[in-house]
């Protein structure tokens, strides 16, 4: 196990930038069953108590040759790039999926996915959209313990109350972790890079979780103890939107000039904010964290509660800007924007949008873009 800053970044990053070449490697060492998902709202916690490795899939960087069969031109890389590595084999360690109810593209893959791949099982995953009403809350609860029933029947097992509980006690620790390295990174901006926050983020959703514990535990602690080096050089930037795997992003803004304190991704801060509550019925303290856990465009909980969390975000870190970074073609984000920018123009806050892919349409066009926004503020 590596127990210095460089090797354990290493570790993160190579999970991050390779998930496969990690997935299958893990296999082979451990000889269990891996269960892919696709969002934040799956809960990770009842997949780990079932002794499974939780696979978060990002899609690929490979050319799309097989999906482009399945799908309409206008669908976000995310789900092209996913559909793409499975039908090329890419993804066959895994025993099944899980599928969330989030947009109407991950919706419609469900279906493609049922239908033309031929994994052991497959699982969708329905929550409610509008999370502030007690009926909502209900709902919810059923639909997580029905989530359990299946995957029990799935993987033929059954997940014991202290199975859960210490999965739960595992993933808790984990985001606390990865909370604490934000809060160092806001404290001491330089002492990682964006690249590499993002890195510990994307590795925590595809590592064995136990192992990616360890790891941070002793990350933070070295960390903590050394020199943070140079201070603060450039504007501080709060970067939101879609973000998913897209790393070189991050490296691209901090040439530019650019300090990243503070993101709002679902594969950034989202991910490792709140704690499940242990209490008596725990899939009932699973489903209070989502359902008090800052939404994305996907759910709803108020009709400005997304636009005035980025805007506190923007106060409390006290940046000089904010950076949006939306998938081409992602509707809900979309939809999200005008009003959002709206709320920080209001409040003084510049913002900037810019709309990728997993590849880049131009490095020199979005470094070029970055730059300028940089010298307005």
């Amino acid at each position: 196990m590596p127990n210095n800053v460089t090797n354990i970044l290493a570790q993160f990053q190579d999970a991050a930038e390779n998930p496969g070449a990690y997935a299958r490697a893990w296999k082979d060492k451990n000889q269990k069953d891996i269960v892919g998902f696709f969002c934040s709202y799956v809960p990770e916690e009842i997949l780990l108590a079932a002794d499974v490795l939780p696979f978060r899939i990002f899609g690929g960087s490979q050319q799309v040759l097989l999906a482009d069969a399945h799908l309409q031109a206008y669908s976000c890389s995310l789900v092209r790039g996913a559909l793409e590595e499975a039908l090329a084999g890419r993804l066959n360690f895994m025993r099944g999926t899980v599928f969330p109810h989030t947009c109407d593209s991950i919706m419609r893959l469900s279906d493609m996915w049922r239908i033309n791949l031929g994994f052991d099982f497959h699982i969708d995953l329905v929550l409610p959209v509008k999370l502030n009403q007690t009926n909502a809350r209900v709902y919810l609860v059923e639909i997580i313990r029905k989530f359990k029933q299946d995957l029990e029947k799935a993987l033929r097992l059954e997940i014991t109350d202290d199975q859960l509980r210490s999965s739960i006690q595992t993933i808790n620790r984990i985001r606390k972790l990865l909370s604490d390295v934000y809060e160092l990174k806001l404290q001491e901006p330089m002492i990682l890079s964006g690249s590499e926050v993002n890195a510990l983020i994307k590795g925590s959703m595809i590592m064995d979780r136990y192992e990616a514990l360890e790891m941070l535990e002793t990350l933070l602690k070295r960390l903590r103890s050394r020199d943070a080096g140079k201070g603060t050089t450039g504007k501080r930037l709060l970067l939101a939107g879609g973000l998913c795997s897209m790393p070189d992003i991050f490296d691209l803004v901090e040439k530019s000039g650019g300090v990243i304190v503070a993101d709002d991704f679902c594969t950034g801060a989202r991910y490792a904010s709140g704690q499940v509550n242990l209490q008596d019925d725990l899939l009932s303290a699973i489903a209070d964290r989502y359902a008090e856990r800052i939404v994305c465009p996907a759910k709803h909980s108020g009709c400005f509660s997304r636009g005035d969390h980025v805007l506190r975000l923007a106060k409390e870190k006290q940046v000089d800007g904010v950076i949006f970074l939306y998938l081409k073609f992602c509707d809900p984000h979309a939809f999200d924007y005008p009003y959002m920018k709206e709320l920080l123009t209001q409040a003084g806050i510049p913002s900037m949008l810019f709309e990728i892919e997993d590849q880049l349409p131009s490095e020199g066009q979005f470094k070029t873009r970055c730059e300028a926004f940089l010298e307005m503020l």
